[in-house]
């Protein structure tokens, strides 16, 4: 599919994803959203891309949410898609939101406002970092316009049900270092330093053994919000599923002969924290 209103590029074996209509603070119209769903079902299926990363195009707007003026071509119409959305057969309303099982990593550059549902794919990815001038908050509230891709779910999974509420009903717009103080984002950079920084760390990860990064992230997301016994009835479905792999005893092999995947002899390792 040609893209006109986001970018999707490969560099090696990292996806960048981008919201492409800065003169529009890149908000997300149904064309948007056609892209959007089509964007992410390659590179879920690409068994080459380890890593996928969001951004925004421009140095002022990550995403500033559905394009209102096109709003009702986005959301269902009719009694039997409405029906469809209820029963989870739609993938969302500003692209695929509601999709659960993408298991590879995900990183968010958010370089400028993240509002309403800007905010919401900010909050489906699984690490997110700010450039030191972005603001986040869910700005619809104003309008009278409800969350419908997965802010009410993913935010309080994030910071806590408590925060989440407060962000949701007031609409309060927050800046990054109260962001990354409540734990909405992880790392703060400079202005114009998101992108960098998100493919350092997506390059990182990309040299990891993958399997076991993919199940865990699928037992945690699985598991979240369950109770503990059934939390850890899905971890053992995914461990146990890795056992099949033969990157496990590849893995195994290395730890015994201590044939370090990110260490030279003589040299520190390059995993953060690492001695």
């Amino acid at each position: 599919m040609a893209f006109s209103e986001i970018r999707y590029e490969k560099k090696g074996e990292v996806t960048i994803i981008t919201f492409n209509r800065p003169e529009v603070h890149n908000c997300i119209g149904p064309k948007t959203n056609i892209e959007l769903i089509s964007a992410w079902d390659a590179f879920r299926s690409d068994k080459d891309a380890k890593v996928a990363i969001i951004t925004g195009a421009g140095d002022k707007a990550f995403s500033s949410g559905g394009d209102i003026k096109n709003g009702m071509d986005l959301v269902p119409s009719t009694s039997a898609e409405i029906a469809a959305h209820n029963r989870g057969e739609r993938p969302g309303i500003i692209g695929p939101s509601r999709w659960t099982d993408i298991y590879k990593p995900i990183i968010a550059a958010v370089n400028g406002v993240a509002y309403a549902g800007g905010l919401e794919w900010a909050c489906f990815a699984d690490i997110r970092i700010a450039e030191e001038h972005a603001t986040f908050g869910v700005t619809c509230r104003r309008w009278n316009i409800g969350l419908a891709d997965g802010g009410t779910q993913r935010l309080p999974r994030i910071v806590g049900f408590g925060r989440a509420m407060e962000l949701i009903i007031t609409g309060r717009v927050i800046d990054a270092k109260e962001a990354e103080r409540i734990g909405l984002v992880n790392e703060i950079v400079p202005a114009g330093k998101s992108l960098e920084r998100a493919l350092d760390l997506a390059e990182f990860i990309c040299k990891l053994p993958q399997p076991a990064i993919h199940t865990d992230k699928e037992a945690a997301i699985r598991g979240f919000g369950r109770p503990l016994s059934e939390g850890l009835r899905i971890e053992a479905q995914c461990f146990n599923r890795l056992l099949a792999t033969p990157e496990i005893t590849e893995g195994r092999r290395r730890f015994l002969e201590r044939d370090h995947p990110d260490r030279k002899e003589g040299e520190p390792s390059v995993t953060p924290g690492m001695k």
